[in-house]
């Protein structure tokens, strides 16, 4: 017989965990407590990717494999204790987020269906300058995974010239991650430019195996380097984060020595959890590595100087000042 509810205790607070048997990973046959005790187990490292940062509630009631809803307000009844802040959208609309605070925020939310958590790159006191700068690898179709480690690596070497610190995951999904703490002196507008600078760096590189065109159209079989990633309200799967697969992978951070042969079925709710048990935490020194962005405004600034100019932005926003023709190629060679 099914059970109907249950409760687990964390941080000192009793939270509901309603349909806990409920399969949420048909791969494993894994259900949903199991999917609230993975973040029991990994909670220290899974708060410090987004602790007190607004966060959307990403859905999937049915669990891994289904159609997910984004809910980015916080439901009207809920907890005392949750942390909330007001964020406002491009379009100009804002939204009460969830800020967790504790592990008990973070498995409030797994009982909404959230299997992966999807934080701002800002914290609750200061919803404007962004203290981490976010690479975003995503391989087009028909791009090997191995195009994608090689692309880390470049990275690595880019960001370390320009005295950053790169905190390289698994994307649980198809890429790679780098997350960068720096100082929160620079708006979004900053950060994504110098996130601009960097992909562009990048792809002079290897421009065999790097992209930062905006239109797909245009990436061919490269790794696009996603800088609009930087924008306001963009999010990202935090670390340890578990994605929407059946078989429960999960967004796991590594070493750099890791990068150059990890695969991304290798990272697992079960294998993840016995990784952090055993004390392997790669992000661990993450808060502490925090850096300066003059290096890649530097970059962008002789980029500019010698005639690049901005790159397209998402469509939610509003034609930005520098910004070329938000035309497809295709369509622009027709006009």
């Amino acid at each position: 017989m099914a059970t109907k509810a249950t409760t687990v205790e964390v941080d000192g607070k009793e939270v509901r965990v309603s349909n806990p048997d409920k399969l949420f990973f048909p791969g494993t046959g894994a259900t949903k407590l199991d999917l609230v005790e993975y973040y029991l187990t990994v909670g220290k490292g899974a708060l410090r990717g987004v602790r007190s940062r607004p966060t959307v509630l990403k859905r999937y009631p049915d669990g891994a494999g289904t159609e997910p809803f984004f809910q980015k307000r916080v439901p009207e009844k809920r907890p005392e204790w949750l942390q909330t802040a007001t964020v406002a959208f491009p379009s100009g609309r804002t939204a009460e987020e969830l800020c967790p605070a504790d592990v008990a925020h973070i498995i409030w939310a797994v009982n909404l269906g959230c299997l992966d958590l999807n934080p701002w790159a800002v914290r609750r006191w200061d919803l404007d300058h962004p203290d981490e700068l976010r690479i975003d690898l995503d391989p087009q179709p028909g791009v090997p995974f191995s195009a994608v480690r090689d692309v880390a690596m470049v990275v690595r070497d880019v960001l370390v010239e320009h005295d950053l610190v790169g905190f390289p995951k698994t994307s649980g999904s198809r890429g790679i991650h780098i997350n960068v703490r720096i100082l929160a002196k620079w708006d979004f507008l900053g950060v994504r430019r110098a996130a601009l600078a960097l992909g562009r760096e990048v792809e002079r590189r290897v421009p065999d195996l790097a992209t930062t065109a905006w239109w797909k159209e245009e990436r061919g079989e490269k790794v696009f380097l996603d800088y609009n990633q930087n924008a306001r309200d963009r999010t990202v799967a935090s670390a340890y984060s578990v994605r929407s697969n059946p078989d429960g992978w999960v967004s796991c951070p590594l070493t750099w020595d890791e990068v150059p042969d990890c695969e991304l079925g290798d990272f697992t709710m079960a294998t993840v959890a016995e990784r952090v048990a055993a004390g392997t935490d790669p992000d661990e020194g993450i808060d502490e590595a925090v850096g300066s962005l003059k290096g890649l405004l530097d970059l962008a600034r002789r980029d500019e100087e010698g005639g690049l100019g901005d790159a397209p932005w998402p469509p939610n926003f509003a034609k930005q000042p520098g910004e070329p023709r938000r035309v497809q190629p295709s369509r622009r060679k027709k006009d």
